[in-house]
């Protein structure tokens, strides 16, 4: 028998064992990455900086590695009197703090962003209470002072958004849903998939889709999104018993007739004009939308204060 016939087999069979091997090697990457994008630790330490602010060398350790994650811990109080309450949520106990004003014309209740706490909402707290509003700040579960430490980006979180507004609504007065990133994106499924009906939404930078917003990190990292991407947001929706390929704010806006302000920031990387674009469209009910020059995925009173206060202000008067 001729010796080519019997390399082409063990050649065949050498690139499928490499392939085969290659997408093990892959998926356990993805794995390991959805867990550390998902479970936050308790051990000390600084949570691993922005894509946009790495370095190179840095950029390749996080690929490799994975990023840090610990637990957000509310690092200061709010200078306003308040009381903190705790709530029971699907996802285990809340912690929250509550602060009512004479006369209120109703309730904000705010909802922070991805690896964040309620302690970084106390800017716009105090804002809404200038305004005439109570405020209820919330660590959603895994954060801050709330029990447990796993965070899905927006999915389980829409439970605690759940939670929040039917506390408030046993209550007198509006109930204005506030969020920032996945507080928004939480916002958004828990009226759409968990039926909440809040007075009104004011929503920041909400992402599109799951599988859009893990392909912006990649793409802002200078890696090609795809297949790393796909498979992060496949094993993060199996780990924590979702299908994460249905977060997807854009598909959720069809079923919001809630009055909504929809922010968002021009020099944003993570979130992009194309994605708020379709939320906005998508809106059923009164809507209203302000982009912010020069801010990022950040909070828009930073760079564009008066703008960013005019803007809440001149929505809420219309309710």
């Amino acid at each position: 028998m001729p010796r080519n016939s019997t390399r082409k087999p063990r050649r065949f069979r050498q690139l499928l064992l490499l392939v085969v091997l290659g997408f093990l090697l892959v998926n356990a990457v993805a794995f390991f990455h959805a867990w550390r994008f998902t479970h936050f630790t308790t051990e000390p330490g600084a949570h691993t900086d922005n894509p946009e602010q790495l370095t190179p060398l840095q950029k390749v350790d996080i690929l490799l590695t994975g990023i840090k994650n610990p637990k957000p811990r509310n690092q200061t109080t709010p200078s306003f009197p308040y009381r903190t309450v705790y709530l029971n949520s699907l996802n285990g106990r809340l912690e929250a703090w509550y602060s009512a004003v004479p006369h209120p014309r109703g309730t904000v209740a705010l909802f922070h962003g991805y690896t964040s706490c309620k302690s970084k909402l106390l800017t716009e707290a105090a804002y809404f209470r200038g305004l005439g509003y109570s405020v209820l700040l919330t660590d959603f579960a895994g954060n801050g002072g709330s029990a447990g430490n796993v965070c899905t980006i927006g999915h389980h979180e829409a439970a605690d958004v759940a939670a929040v507004t039917r506390w408030l609504q046993r209550r007198p007065g509006a109930v204005v849903l506030y969020g920032n990133s996945m507080g928004a994106e939480a916002i958004l499924r828990a009226e759409s998939e968990l039926g909440v009906r809040p007075t009104a939404n004011l929503v920041e930078c909400p992402y599109g889709s799951m599988l859009q917003t893990a392909s912006n990190r990649f793409l802002s990292m200078h890696v090609p999104p795809f297949p790393l991407a796909n498979l992060l947001v496949f094993w993060g929706g199996v780990q924590n018993n979702f299908w994460a390929f249905d977060l997807d704010a854009t598909r959720f806006a069809t079923n919001i007739s809630t009055p909504t302000l929809l922010l968002w920031g021009e020099a944003d990387q993570r979130v992009t004009r194309l994605e708020t674009d379709a939320i906005f469209a998508n809106l059923r009910g009164p809507k209203q939308r302000q982009n912010f020059p020069h801010s990022g995925h950040e909070p828009y009173w930073r760079k564009n204060k008066q703008l960013w206060e005019e803007t809440v202000a001149g929505f809420l008067t219309i309710l």
